[in-house]
């Protein structure tokens, strides 16, 4: 009885013991379904049948155009969203943030209250704001305007549109909470010390707030990476189904989906997410070693 008393009272397993919840999650939700899907993709996988077929899965993924243009529309989608998902909500931040901003509180739900808001409930309001019936709220904006209704999801650009939209409206508040978190971690000092040097509100954001805030800006720009090239709900709902015309709205995800459960080939489908995951890495990989965030340090002159 003491030596088990000594045992759960040992201050050289206590780490463990802690860390022995999180580690047990890891391995049986990432690390097994990881080495599952990697012995998956090199096989063909029908009901009741298994069958070993190498790389062939991978030989086929790579001559797939239909896969090719899944790539495209999901790096597109990315690239966009990054772009407007760091400038304008860190803008917002600054905004709330600062000392004149008044009713920052409300301001701040009302950013946030389309995070709360359900993705399918989302999708399926922005299907019908973008519909083509003549009465729709975006064909009413048009006709305001003197143009003729248009058929917002069976065009390339206009149903890119829409689905921007429907990101920079869900997320827009959420990233903004992140970068008036990293605000508040910026000593006020810094900010009092610009005034007195006769700065003023854009000097001090270039100057003070800009740099300070290259950590958060890391860490948004990982997640939306992430994010982007993940993406299938909201295409899925604003688009009524995995297929859109001419494949303007496949994603890599909804390629996967198209093959794993609608076509019931999961060896290929495992490829498909095997590549995605590599994807997703080697560009993660490749903005942290380009924004300093891993990699050797620059020495500072």
């Amino acid at each position: 009885m003491t030596s088990v008393r000594k045992l759960l009272y040992s201050k050289k397993i206590a780490p463990y013991v802690f860390v022995l919840p999180f580690t047990l999650t890891f391995a049986v939700f990432f690390i097994y379904p990881l080495i599952s899907t990697v012995r998956m993709s090199f096989q063909d996988i029908l009901p009741g049948q298994v069958k070993w077929v190498g790389l062939s899965n991978y030989r086929r993924l790579l001559g797939d155009k239909v896969f090719g243009q899944a790539v495209f529309n999901s790096v597109r989608y990315m690239a966009i969203t990054c772009a407007l998902l760091i400038p304008f909500p860190m803008l917002f931040a600054c905004m709330i943030s600062s000392k004149s901003m008044r009713g920052a509180g409300v301001f701040k739900s009302l950013y946030f209250l389309p995070v709360l808001t359900s993705v399918v409930v989302a999708g399926l309001v922005f299907r019908m704001m973008f519909s083509e019936l003549p009465g729709a709220l975006m064909n009413s904006i048009l006709a305001l305007l003197g143009k003729p209704p248009i058929y917002w999801m069976k065009m390339e650009y206009p149903s890119l549109f829409a689905l921007i939209l429907l990101c920079c409206w869900r997320w827009t508040g959420m990233n903004m909470l992140y970068f008036i978190a990293g605000l508040k971690s910026i000593p006020a000092e810094l900010y009092e010390a610009a005034e007195i040097d006769g700065a003023n509100a854009a000097q001090k954001f270039l100057r003070v707030s800009w740099p300070l805030l290259k950590p958060t800006t890391i860490y948004v720009l990982t997640i939306s990476i992430y994010a982007g090239l993940a993406m299938f709900t909201e295409s899925y709902m604003v688009f009524g189904n995995n297929t859109s015309p001419h494949n303007y709205g496949l994603t890599i995800v909804g390629y996967l989906y198209r093959y794993g459960f609608e076509k019931l080939r999961m060896g290929y489908a495992s490829a498909v997410g095997l590549a995605l995951l590599v994807g997703a890495m080697l560009i993660n990989l490749a903005q942290l070693s380009v924004t300093g965030a891993i990699g050797p340090r620059r020495a500072r002159v």
